[in-house]
């Protein structure tokens, strides 16, 4: 690996010569934290997988790339795959974007396991489009996300308790997620509205990608998703939807053991 991507915040586990390796995502505002409970799951190393999380270049307040665009970092992430070896693609919330941008953009040939990606403008959160035209007043922008650094994570520890996440791994997440560059948050977020907003359907994008995908979505996810965008990620012979039960957004935290089967499902037949 060249110098540049030796730079990146990563976290590996499981044989050196696996027969098959995934690379996870994080979401925005996380780290590599965020899959810990995933990547101890025991049906991933019976499988004898390889994995390699790796933050998303400027959250966590890592260095941030010079390309902040969605694409930039899709041609990041197929780098990492190509370097690491990477037969599966894994990726939460706007890491899941990521993933599904590095398909569409043939970087990434291999399946895909989405976890609560968001497929249009109107499915995201709505405080994050606040957020972001909030950001494009002067001055007004880290302001408004210094406090939402301050309050998001407060709110995500009550949501994960609610979900039996223990109190103190729902401090640790809570702590990660706060500890983030308001300025960095500001920018990136306005280069991912500027991504669904070139793009009204990423369902499209992702079915004329053709890559084999999961998308895994808690029961009572926060971020919405469209009857029509269901029927037709249902219709769609190379997507497979996943619903798991007792978690919301942050699925890959709530479910760690349900996410883990998804992945191992993945890799059947990967790297044989």
């Amino acid at each position: 690996m060249d110098a540049r991507l030796d730079r990146l915040d990563i976290r590996r586990s499981g044989p050196e010569d696996a027969r098959c390796r995934a690379l996870l995502l994080p979401g925005g505002i996380c780290t590599t934290e965020f899959y810990a409970d995933v990547m101890a799951e025991p049906a991933l190393s019976e499988a004898g997988l390889g994995l390699v999380a790796m933050t998303l270049p400027g959250f966590g307040r890592t260095a941030p790339p010079e390309d902040l665009s969605m694409e930039g970092y899709a041609r990041l992430v197929g780098e990492v795959a190509a370097a690491e070896r990477c037969d599966v693609l894994v990726g939460h919330s706007m890491g899941a974007n990521v993933a599904i941008e590095a398909a569409a953009l043939g970087l990434f040939r291999g399946p895909l396991v989405l976890l609560s990606p968001t497929f249009s403008r109107a499915d995201e959160a709505r405080f994050l489009g606040i957020l972001d035209r909030a950001g494009r007043v002067p001055g007004l922008g880290p302001l408004a996300w210094s406090a939402m650094l301050k309050a998001m994570p407060r709110a995500m520890k009550k949501d994960m308790l609610k979900d039996h996440v223990p109190e103190d791994r729902a401090e640790v997440l809570a702590a990660d997620m706060a500890d983030n560059d308001p300025e960095f948050c500001r920018r990136v977020v306005h280069h991912y509205y500027a991504y669904l907003d070139r793009y009204p359907s990423l369902v499209t994008r992702l079915r004329e990608s053709g890559a084999r995908a999961w998308v895994v979505r808690g029961d009572h996810d926060e971020i919405g998703l469209k009857d029509g965008e269901r029927r037709d990620l249902e219709a769609s012979p190379q997507v497979t939807m996943v619903a798991v039960p007792h978690a919301g957004h942050l699925v890959l935290v709530d479910q760690p053991a349900r996410v883990a089967a998804v992945i191992v499902e993945a890799s059947r037949g990967v790297g044989a």
